[in-house]
């Protein structure tokens, strides 16, 4: 199977690269170094990334990205860029997969903890993380028998955390969190919202 990977050079778009690649066709794309340019704040760039690509079996987004500050220092501007960047980014993703993807074919979104458990300064965060979960659950009512839409909340990644300096045995390691997009690609789950 063909699978478009959006993200595809963090440490969650590599693992989970690494863990498709023996069976699949992995695409990668992001703003640069990859197979395909995107930028997921621009919904003419995503256009462009489907003209360019083609049909695919799948996509997974790891991409986007949202402020991390206490509420008092987040500005309009810092909820606007979360917004586009990580909600509406994955909202205008499925919705020009439409068309670009096999019967039976998968999109699968990224959440993150933060929408359950939320911290001091995640406001932005959490409200683009519940945001990507809830509209995926409506998305997968809407596409049924179309297109299966899922989303991933993979917690903190043990990767992640040791880069930041913290403890990453308090986290889940990218390969075990990539299996599970790997489920959502391979399954036949629809609107589900996986946690590893």
């Amino acid at each position: 199977m063909r699978v478009l990977l959006v993200g595809a050079h963090g440490v969650l778009g590599s693992a989970i690269a690494q863990v498709l690649r023996p069976a699949h066709e992995v695409i990668s794309a992001s703003r640069t170094g990859s197979d395909v340019s995107v930028d997921l704040s621009d919904k003419a760039s995503i256009v462009a990334m489907f003209d360019t690509v083609g049909s695919v079996g799948a996509v997974v987004c790891v991409g986007g990205t949202a402020k991390f500050q206490p509420i008092d220092r987040l500005t309009d501007d810092d909820y606007a860029f979360s917004l586009a960047k990580k909600l509406m980014g994955q909202v205008n993703l499925v919705r020009c997969a439409i068309g670009h993807v096999d019967a039976g074919g998968s999109v699968t979104l990224t959440s993150g903890t933060l929408a359950q458990q939320p911290m001091i300064g995640s406001s932005a965060v959490s409200i683009v993380n519940a945001g990507v979960k809830g509209f995926a659950r409506a998305a997968a009512l809407e596409l049924q028998g179309t297109l299966r839409v899922n989303v991933v909340s993979p917690g903190w990644v043990s990767e992640m955390l040791a880069s930041m300096g913290k403890d990453a045995s308090q986290g889940i390691a990218a390969a075990d969190v990539a299996a599970v997009y790997k489920r959502a690609i391979e399954g036949s789950m629809t609107g589900s919202a996986a946690r590893p």
